[in-house]
């Protein structure tokens, strides 16, 4: 029993070194770079060279360090990987999408007070705050999302609309509060109201141009 016991490990150890084994006996060899001083160790596996890693930042005077799973070589003169730089022409996708959609909020806001104000209906603060507030969300994802240097200039004419629009707002609403009477085509005259389209005009051209013009429409 004692016997087989030491044939089965003496068994079990000659596997383990056959892998070692088979390695040592692949042919080795050294690698040199014309006008550089020193060698890398090269092993040949399965007729591929292979060189150590350490051995060739030594040899072309590099240097190396870890990335998650990878191995990477600085090498003397080389600068390192930069991340693409983003397009400053122009307006960002994400800030065309988000301004869009805030702009859609502000008119959506606007069409339902002309209609209130148009058919006579009163106005309540819970009834127009909902739509200030959907507005306002809006407005701040386009400004999240604001990263070219046109996405920083429309963003101020952006929000100067959303002003317009709630200082319209807040004026029939006080006139609501204040039982002043509203004609139902109050807007037709209101210089904020003119105000308000021109500015949102300005910006449907400039997101339809893909261009940056401040003409004082949303100031």
């Amino acid at each position: 029993m004692r016997r087989n016991k030491t044939r089965n490990w003496l068994t079990l150890g000659v596997l383990l070194l056959l892998p070692l084994l088979a390695l040592l006996a692949q042919q080795t060899s050294s690698l040199t770079i014309d006008g550089q001083q020193g060698q890398a160790k090269v092993v040949q596996i399965q007729g591929k060279n292979f060189v150590e890693v350490d051995g060739l930042a030594r040899l072309t005077g590099g240097s190396i360090r870890f990335a998650g799973s990878q191995i990477v070589l600085t090498l003397p003169g080389a600068a390192p990987a930069a991340a693409p730089a983003q397009s400053a022409q122009g307006f960002s996708k994400e800030f065309l999408n988000t301004g869009i959609e805030a702009m859609a909020q502000v008119r959506e806001w606007h069409a339902a007070l002309r209609n209130a104000i148009e058919r006579g209906y009163p106005l309540s603060a819970e009834w127009l705050d909902a739509f200030r507030r959907n507005a306002q969300q809006s407005l701040r994802l386009a400004g999240v999302a604001a990263t070219t240097d046109m996405d920083h200039k429309a963003f101020p004419l952006l929000t100067n609309g959303f002003n317009n629009m709630s200082a319209l707002s807040d004026k029939y609403l006080q006139m609501t509060k204040s039982m002043n009477y509203i004609a139902p085509d109050s807007l037709t005259t209101d210089p904020l109201d003119q105000k308000l389209v021109t500015c949102g005009r300005s910006l449907s051209s400039m997101v339809s141009s893909n261009q940056f013009v401040d003409d004082g429409s949303c100031q």
